[in-house]
């Protein structure tokens, strides 16, 4: 009687495992068939270029994944960042780029575009978190409406700027930042992964040892009681979204140095990304659910993915059919997840 009772609680183990981590276990499973097909993926220099690339999407995630915890989303993330990158690339051009667009100004410190690119992307949130917690504005249509917000903006100042080109011509020291690598012998450590490491050690202290944290993810598991509880709900939910403002300015002009050049398409589709990666890692949509570590994971596992499908050259339209179908299917999970919780 006593075996039987036990293969039953081993087989619940199993299967709560098995469910706790499908998601993962499925796309390690996809990228595993990748390099079968082309073990030549499966390099030191392709991982270290996956890593860079995967670098400043931990940064944008990071921001996400504060307010998905805090049972809200974000779709205005991919236009900050186009926002954020613009704004940094006008303002960092070389001295003697013939086509400088500020052509009266000196250079400037790289840390002061890229500071003002990410005050000017957390007010954009502060102001985007006004309409969700005081006015009761549902998440999804306020993120929805601030996307087109962002991209009008950014589209304006593009234009004006620039007549709607491209910005190139970023100064050396500027793309150094992104683009520059730490020499250690015949081992080479991208600047990128060096500030990817940073973000996720402030946002894991922010999240598991301060008052802040915490509160998060009270709000998130049940507003109303927090509320009760003495909780201000406003104020800690402008801090979460001031936080993910500032990640997505850094991120964006990131991004913008480490691709050369700014585009008004810069950052398109980076929130669907974002957020995918963060429900990949175990972030609940439901909020009040989800670690710094799963989002790291998340992030690194759908871009071994994406950057594979590219790698084996499949086709891009059915990449987007195959990003879509791990959306579906680690939303799928989580709420699963959630019926068997109740």
């Amino acid at each position: 009687m006593n075996r039987l009772s036990d293969r039953r609680i081993s087989g619940r183990k199993i299967a709560q495992y098995s469910m706790d981590y499908a998601i993962y276990i499925v796309l390690v499973c996809i990228f595993v068939i990748m390099v079968v097909i082309d073990p030549s993926l499966l390099t030191m220099k392709n991982l270290t270029f996956i890593l860079s690339q995967a670098s400043t999407r931990i940064i944008l995630a990071l921001g996400v994944a504060g307010i998905i915890v805090l049972g809200n989303t974000d779709l205005s993330l991919g236009r900050a960042v186009g926002m954020a990158g613009i704004l940094a690339a006008s303002l960092l051009q070389a001295g003697d780029y013939s086509r400088r667009i500020f052509t009266s100004m000196p250079e400037l410190p790289v840390w002061l575009p890229i500071l003002a690119s990410m005050i000017l992307c957390a007010v954009f949130s502060m102001v985007q978190c006004f309409f969700v917690s005081k006015l009761k504005v549902a998440p999804f249509i306020a993120s929805l409406a601030f996307q087109l917000v962002l991209f009008g903006v950014q589209s304006i100042y593009f234009d004006v700027v620039n007549n709607s080109s491209p910005i190139g011509g970023l100064s050396e020291a500027y793309k150094e930042l992104a683009q520059g690598r730490i020499i250690i012998g015949s081992f080479e450590l991208p600047y990128l992964i060096v500030y990817a490491v940073i973000a996720v050690a402030v946002i894991w202290f922010i999240w598991n040892k301060t008052v802040l944290g915490r509160n998060m993810f009270a709000i998130g598991g049940n507003s109303e009681a927090s509320a009760v509880s003495g909780i201000n709900i406003t104020r800690n939910m402008m801090l979460i979204y001031m936080i993910a403002g500032l990640l997505y300015g850094l991120g964006g002009s990131l991004e913008a140095a480490r691709t050369g050049s700014a585009a008004n398409t810069l950052g398109s589709g980076y929130e669907c990304d974002a957020i995918a990666a963060c429900v990949a890692g175990g972030v609940s949509m439901r909020g009040g659910v989800g670690t710094v570590g799963g989002v790291v994971i998340g992030v690194l596992i759908f871009q071994l993915i994406s950057y594979g499908l590219v790698y084996l050259s499949v086709n891009p339209y059915l990449q987007y059919i195959i990003k879509g179908a791990i959306i579906l299917l680690a939303v799928s999970i989580d709420t699963q997840k959630y019926v068997a919780k109740k």
